[in-house]
């Protein structure tokens, strides 16, 4: 990093000092959107959900007919991308309601391979510091302690077992928690979480400031309380 690179991060710290910020990060299906969701919820902050931006420009680019292999067209979606978060939880994209078409199977895809250009996380990142508003802030991510918010005020790292990540996500698709296509589930969340750990740019990790969350034997409520409890005492 280059000393006027580091500099203008300085001052966009300075600005932003004083804004608490909460980062929890986790690999896929490990409940962090929904805890991150309530924390903000409880502590009247707002709440940044990391992995949506990747899918929103990946539905950008499908509205454009650009492909997420061309990095150039991600870059340029990226530096351009105004979403809004609606209070109600809906994800408005030029004037359109996103919030099911993101979710969908291919986009999330799309959004995963789009994660691994250094040029575009950089574009995010920009997008994501300007989130840090008062009273605080809580983003959920995969890079989020290690890369956007390094000076958090605290930093979580929630997982859980492969398996038990893989029933509840079976659970919100209506299929019980055996058979093959649960095991196709986890399988699926094993290559993403190897993928996610083995990438160049911003792999997934548990930064040595973060603490360690378990949930497999939480349930919603107990690990949001258990992230409000360090918040107090940090």
């Amino acid at each position: 990093m280059s000393s006027s690179h580091a500099h203008s991060h300085g001052h966009k710290d300075a600005a932003h000092h004083g804004i608490p910020v909460i980062t929890i990060d986790g690999p896929t299906a490990s409940g962090k959107g929904t805890v991150a969701a309530r924390v903000a919820q409880r502590l009247g902050f707002h709440y940044l959900d990391s992995g949506v931006l990747y899918r929103l420009v990946a539905m950008k680019l499908v509205q454009e007919g650009e492909d997420g292999a061309n990095e150039d067209a991600a870059v340029r979606a990226a530096q351009t991308l105004e979403p809004e978060f609606l209070p109600d939880g809906r994800i408005m994209l030029s004037g359109e309601d996103v919030s099911a078409a993101i979710r969908a199977d291919g986009i999330g895809l799309q959004a995963s391979r789009l994660a691994v250009h250094p040029a575009v996380r950089e574009a995010l990142n920009v997008l994501q510091h300007r989130a840090r508003k008062a009273p605080g802030l809580v983003a959920d991510g995969r890079d989020m302690a290690s890369v956007v918010f390094p000076q958090a005020r605290l930093k979580i790292f929630l997982t859980a077992a492969a398996e038990v990540r893989a029933c509840r996500r079976a659970k919100q698709l209506g299929l019980p928690c055996e058979g093959l296509e649960y095991q196709r589930i986890v399988a699926d969340i094993q290559a993403r979480d190897l993928a996610d750990s083995r990438r160049t740019s911003a792999p997934l990790r548990q930064e040595p400031d973060a603490k360690l969350l378990d949930t497999s034997d939480l349930s919603i409520d107990e690990t949001v309380k258990k992230v409000l409890d360090w918040y107090r005492e940090s």
